[in-house]
Order: C-alpha cells, then sequence, then structure tokens
C-alpha cells in the first residue's frame, strides 16, 4: 500500500497536478515539474523494434544472454485477430541482435497455447525473463479459455536461453477466494530475489461490483499484490498486507497495470502503465524501502509523440495509438540500460517494441 504522508499528499494535490496544459515549450502534455521522477528525465528514444509482417507484438522483456546479445522474450499474435487476440492465440517467442538498438532477427516460438484442457490452452502472454539461481526463469500467463478469469500467472524454466524449457503442468499462483480483492485471476507477473526468498507480484482485480468511498461503482479495479516463497518453485504466500498498492482510494476508479519491479541502491524501484492517476497516455514510477509500502507515484514516461517520434495518423482499428506499455528494463549488473515497452503503430500499423536508452 501506499505510505501515509505520501498517499495523503498526493491525495490533496490531485485535483491540480493531474490536468493536461495544453502545448508548453514544444510539449504536448505539460505537468507540474513535481511529478516527474528522475527516471523520466533520463529516456532518449531509440526507435521501434521487433516489427513483424502479420502480427501484433507486445510484451517484450530483454535480457543479455552469456554470448553477450540481447535476447527478446515477446507476445505475438496473427494480425488478422485485432488488437484483442491476445487473449485467444497470442504465442510467446525468442529474437535476439547484437545490441539493444537491433536489429533483432528471429529465433522461435518458446511457448505455445497448448488447447487440450490445460490452463494455457488458448493463450501465453506477460512473458518476464529473469535469470535466478543459475536458470533462466520465464515467468509468464495463461487463459484455459480465452476468457480473463481463467488468466493465471506460470512459471518455465531453461538452462540457457535457448532451451530446452521446462513447461509447468498448473499454474504459479491462483486467484484469492470469490469476494476477495484478487478473486477475478492472476496477470502481469514482476518477479524479484530478495533476502534469500523468491518475491512475486501479481496483478488482480475484484469480480464483483462494490461502492467506493465517494459512493461510485467499482468493477474490474486493477491492483497489485505479492506473494512470497522460500523456493523459486513455490509454493507462493500472499501477504498479509495485500494489496500492496491500492489507487482505488483516490476515487474515479484510478488503477494501474504492467508493472516492472527492480532493486538499487537499497530501495524497490516499480515501473508500470498508469490508468487514471495522471491519464491513460503516461506511465508510473514508484519506489519503496520494504517491497511493500510504496510512494506516491511519479511520471515515468510520456506519449511517443511527446519525445518528437513522427507518426501517421491513427487507423480507426488502434485505439491506443502512441502511447507506451508493458515497460520492462534491460538491466546490466542490476542496473537499468534500456526502456523495452509496446507500442500500437509501426511500419504494418500493428503493434511492436519501442526502445528507449537510460542515459
Amino acid at each position: 500500500m501506499l505510505t501515509r504522508r505520501t498517499f495523503l499528499t498526493g491525495l490533496a494535490l490531485a485535483p491540480f497536478a493531474r490536468a493536461a496544459a495544453g502545448i508548453a515549450a514544444g510539449r504536448l502534455i505539460d505537468f507540474p515539474k513535481a511529478d516527474f521522477s528522475s527516471f523520466s528525465k533520463h529516456l532518449k528514444p531509440v526507435g521501434r523494434a521487433l516489427e513483424l509482417e502479420g502480427y501484433y507484438v507486445w510484451c517484450n522483456s530483454p535480457i543479455y544472454g552469456p554470448d553477450g546479445k540481447v535476447h527478446v522474450f515477446f507476445s505475438r499474435w496473427e494480425a488478422s485477430r485485432g488488437m484483442g487476440g491476445w487473449l485467444r492465440g497470442s504465442e510467446i517467442c525468442r529474437a535476439v541482435a547484437d545490441s539493444p538498438a537491433g536489429p533483432f532477427e528471429f529465433r522461435e516460438v518458446v511457448l505455445a497455447p497448448r488447447g487440450g484442457g490445460f490452463w494455457d490452452a488458448t493463450t501465453c502472454h506477460n512473458p518476464s525473463i529473469q535469470l535466478v539461481d543459475g536458470r533462466y526463469c520465464l515467468f509468464f500467463m495463461g487463459t484455459s479459455n480465452g476468457k480473463t478469469d481463467t488468466k493465471r500467472i506460470g512459471l518455465a524454466t531453461a538452462p540457457s536461453l535457448e532451451g530446452p524449457w521446462t513447461r509447468p503442468d498448473e499454474p504459479l499462483l491462483l486467484p484469492g477466494p470469490a469476494g476477495a480483492w484478487d478473486d477475478h485471476c492472476t496477470t502481469n507477473p514482476a518477479f524479484v530475489k530478495h533476502a534469500g526468498k523468491y518475491w512475486l507480484y501479481y496483478k488482480s482485480w475484484n469480480t464483483r461490483e462494490y461502492e467506493d468511498a465517494k459512493g461510485q461503482e467499482i468493477r474490474g479495479n486493477r491492483k497489485y499484490g505479492l506473494a512470497v516463497a522460500d523456493k523459486l518453485e513455490g509454493p507462493y504466500v500472499k501477504d498479509a498486507a495485500n494489496p500492496v498498492i491500492d489507487f482505488s482510494k483516490l476515487g474515479h476508479n484510478k488503477q494501474f497495470e504492467d508493472a516492472f519491479v527492480w532493486q538499487q541502491h537499497g530501495k524497490f524501484h516499480l515501473l508500470a502503465r498508469d490508468m487514471g492517476v495522471y491519464n491513460q497516455e503516461v506511465g508510473l514510477y514508484l519506489e519503496s524501502r520494504d517491497g511493500k509500502a510504496w510512494t506516491y507515484p511519479k511520471i515515468a514516461f510520456l506519449p511517443l509523440r511527446d519525445y518528437g517520434v513522427q507518426q501517421p495518423p491513427a487507423p480507426a482499428k488502434l485505439k491506443r495509438y502512441g502511447r507506451l506499455e508493458r515497460p520492462q528494463l534491460l538491466l546490466r549488473d542490476g542496473k537499468p540500460e534500456y526502456l523495452f515497452g509496446a507500442s500500437q503503430g509501426g511500419k504494418y500499423m500493428t503493434s511492436s517494441s519501442f526502445v528507449f536508452r537510460i542515459t
């Protein structure tokens, strides 16, 4: 959850710090300087990558391999399915480049929907690649019937980035009981190893409608929980403080998704996509001393247009054109070097990776 002082301070300032102020100093979106994180000031656009003809590309998770190359694990699905096709047909693939700027060469499909009644029968999505205890760990999400209430987090492991991958027959983490804040699903995994334990952050939401403190009906407010295990494979026990990040108290169904968590300088750091704290087009940055009590969010990144990225007019089929989603970091020795995100548009007017250098 947010720390009390920062939460209340942010809540008091919210009405003044959220509205876009029009064009100022060449920017298309302008916020008070206090709203921007230090992280946001170090982003330099590199450009699009992994533009695949006939496919939407999403969820780009990079890692340096022993060969010194950059390996990206990403989701793709056939363009004929439309933007929503990820829920019924996404597969996780791997591509390789000599540098983070690319060009990336497609290598293989790593995980594909299995069908046949498996928990990941209809999609494999949300890849997050990690090197943990000498093994490569691919956290991901699967669905059994193409519906959001069957989204479950799983973990595949391999001795190398080329595989072979040991695929789980059971999910790594299940939703809570009916009526719990996380009774709908488990998805968007973010992982860190901390103090000898295995920490798994996950997104979920409530199935049942409820009223917030302002009397507004809320359904599907996305929050983040934490589950911790003594062993990598689990079992993962949900923290008693869950949800550890909850923006519903701000009113107006403010929420977020797509968290990426890392540790640096004795703190936990988190990137995510905003869903109403500032607006739907920016990213969020939070910090925590203990991984449970988080600061009020600041802006992590802006829409592509604010970095001078020129794109043709948005086609009608792309409703989230120009914004960056699914932020994932390329780390070297624990330090962020590049930001990989997913964005609609590109050469084939579907979606692709977009890469930023962190200066």
